[in-house]
């Protein structure tokens, strides 16, 4: 919830004004008179200018509201990012970069990688690999082990191959990214933003390779890439 700031119409502006005004027959306060009539016509502007500061700090210095402010907000905060550029966003998606950029701490666990995906509207599987090692490894379907792990199901803990196996893993996208056309203060713009936008998971291996532990390499797999059906990501 936002802060609440106060809001002075134009009439609270007249009746401040008109009462610093001397007294006496040349200053009448009759509500047809000229002097009243030209001071609440005078006020009525800074009532405006009033209502317009009280939206821009309560409206515009929260970045998950900004609609004026968005791009200001975009261009402190190093936005837009080079993995996103050139793809038409909402005005919600764009607040969502802006937040996600806003409160990226970093992580190298699955679940980080996993979460970051989400707020950008993909789900993704993880598979790690690790060669055979004796003693510690065990023959057999060791897919439990690695599901137990937070891997993806199916995939085996363990691999005979070469040591360098370990600094791969495996990114699957289950899902593209259906973005739907919504009404509000912070849904879509009328005229700009399509009905409907389909995305592929460009967006995926770009922030990803960023993002990723540098001595590692990623592979991903759309192979089981689905739309989830024609009323997905609906409400």
């Amino acid at each position: 919830m936002t802060d609440r700031h106060v809001r002075r119409s134009g009439d609270d502006y007249a009746r401040a004004f008109l009462t610093l005004l001397p007294q006496g027959q040349a200053w009448p306060r009759h509500p047809e008179s000229v002097l009243v009539r030209a001071c609440n016509g005078l006020s009525d502007y800074w009532g405006f200018v009033d209502g317009r500061a009280a939206d821009l700090l309560e409206t515009e210095s929260d970045p998950r509201l900004t609609i004026e402010l968005l791009p200001d907000w975009e261009r402190n905060w190093g936005l837009p990012d080079p993995c996103f550029f050139g793809t038409q966003q909402t005005m919600a998606d764009r607040r969502r970069i802006l937040m996600l950029k806003m409160t990226l701490l970093g992580g190298q666990s699955r679940e980080f990688f996993v979460h970051i995906m989400s707020l950008l509207g993909y789900e993704i599987t993880i598979s790690e690999y690790a060669p055979y090692m004796t003693g510690i490894s065990r023959v057999g379907d060791t897919s439990r082990e690695e599901a137990e792990a937070g891997g993806h199901a199916g995939n085996m803990r363990w691999y005979l191959g070469p040591e360098e196996m370990r600094f791969y893993w495996a990114i699957g996208v289950g899902q593209v990214n259906l973005t739907w056309f919504r009404t509000g203060p912070i849904g879509g713009e009328c005229g700009v933003d399509p009905h409907l936008t389909i995305g592929l998971g460009g967006a995926v291996p770009c922030f990803l390779d960023r993002i990723k532990p540098a001595h590692t390499q990623i592979v991903f797999d759309y192979s089981a890439l689905q739309t989830g059906g024609p009323m997905a990501g609906t409400p």
